[in-house]
């Protein structure tokens, strides 16, 4: 019998995961997208680029991730109690079973007009692959000019200036003067490094830096100019961007070969220090030195020792007479020597041969039978009775006539 009193309406039975799932579906057909408003609380920014924290208000808090690659497209750095919009997709984190919101994008509250339109044309240059790192450009490790775009009254051009005469005061520098702020800006700035671009061409300059220092999104609203960013592309050289604090970042950035985080950074970034230079070029003479006085001490020591040679030339005279006797004296001996297996082998032969002559075997009793016309009877076959034969006998020939064959 069943505990429940009315099991035709029992509660359906999930097992953890699936309701989990099932949840983050709801909330997934029904919330996002979603944008929040609220007050940075918790932060955390562990190693791996992350950003962990929450959003509250006077009524709630949400628990809130941002992923590296998000994080890394912010414009500014968020802080605890700093009020903020975000855009982002709620979910359940299954391994605690919490509500959280991953976060796609932030802003400041209150900046939101030109922050979306910021945001609008950073995703369509960047469909249209202006900010793919694969056409990005190293820096030039020697250039033979540095050109400069920046305010002639920007503090960006004092730093600048004072780090390249620091590290690299033998690198001249080209500077095309621009505003850096207000709506006149982005149109000086283009015409700036138009100007950079036909001295580049020309061979006078390997890169470019475009700095200013920072502001507010109004001020820095010049380097978010869609002409801009497509003049930037275009740079014949690597263009260093060095606008603006290291929390801050614009179009001009993303378009950029090389972003630095402050004006001093880029200019840092785009010369080698005059003194590194100097110490690895010390280095470096060091290490030719020593390979040279191993050159020389190697030459002296052959040098010594055929001197060594030549001072003894009747010890050496003495030494090349004595080696002559011995190879004479053994040439003597190797001549000898074959004549004697040369003579050997002739008596040989001649003993073989002579026990080859046929006289000694007619001497023995035997006799050669030739026939009328002198060829060698060697068959009975080859007489008949009465035929006239020849006999040669050791010590002379005898006439013989055939009377019968056995």
């Amino acid at each position: 019998m069943s505990d429940n009193p009315n099991p035709v309406l029992a509660p359906r039975i999930w097992q953890v995961g699936p309701l989990c799932r099932a949840v983050a579906d709801s909330l997934e057909s029904r919330f996002n997208p979603v944008a929040v408003r609220g007050e940075v609380s918790g932060l955390s920014r562990p190693s791996s680029g992350h950003l962990y924290f929450s959003l509250k208000d006077s009524q709630a808090q949400i628990r809130c991730a941002m992923f590296r690659r998000a994080a890394s497209m912010m414009d500014f750095a968020p802080r605890d109690g700093e009020l903020v919009e975000v855009w982002g997709r709620l979910g359940v984190y299954e391994q605690r079973g919490d509500l959280q919101l991953i976060v796609e994008t932030m802003r400041r509250a209150g900046q939101g007009a030109l922050f979306e339109q910021f945001l609008r044309l950073k995703a369509q240059l960047e469909a249209e692959g202006l900010f793919d790192e694969g056409r990005k450009r190293e820096l030039t490790v020697f250039p033979r000019g540095i050109g400069l775009v920046t305010s002639p009254q920007a503090a960006a051009l004092h730093d600048v200036v004072t780090a390249l005469r620091r590290r690299a005061c033998h690198v001249p520098v080209v500077f095309a003067p621009a505003a850096v702020q207000g709506s006149g800006a982005p149109a000086e700035l283009v015409d700036a490094l138009e100007a950079l671009y036909q001295r580049a061409e020309r061979g006078e300059i390997d890169v470019i830096l475009l700095v200013r220092g920072g502001g507010s999104i109004e001020d820095l609203w010049a380097f978010n100019d869609e002409r801009l960013a497509r003049t930037i592309v275009r740079s014949p050289v690597p263009l260093v961007c060095g606008v603006g604090h290291e929390t801050d970042f614009t179009i001009a950035d993303f378009c950029a070969d090389v972003r630095a985080p402050t004006p001093t950074a880029a200019a840092e970034l785009a010369s080698r220090a005059r003194q590194e230079w100097l110490d690895q070029l010390g280095g470096s003479a060091a290490v030719l030195q020593r390979s040279v006085q191993r050159r020389i001490d190697s030459a002296q020591q052959r040098l010594d020792h055929v001197a060594s040679r030549l001072g003894r030339p009747l010890a050496r005279l003495s030494e090349q007479h004595l080696a002559l006797g011995r190879h004479a004296h053994r040439l003597h001996f190797a001549l000898r020597s074959r004549l004697h297996r040369e003579l050997n082998g002739l008596e040989l032969t001649e003993q073989r041969l002579e026990l080859l002559d046929p006289k000694l075997v007619l001497e023995r009793g035997y006799a050669l039978l030739r026939d009328e016309g002198g060829a060698p009877i060697t068959s009975a076959k080859q007489t008949h009775p009465g035929q006239a034969v020849s006999a040669t006998l050791a010590d002379g020939e005898v006439a013989l006539t055939v009377r019968a064959k056995a």
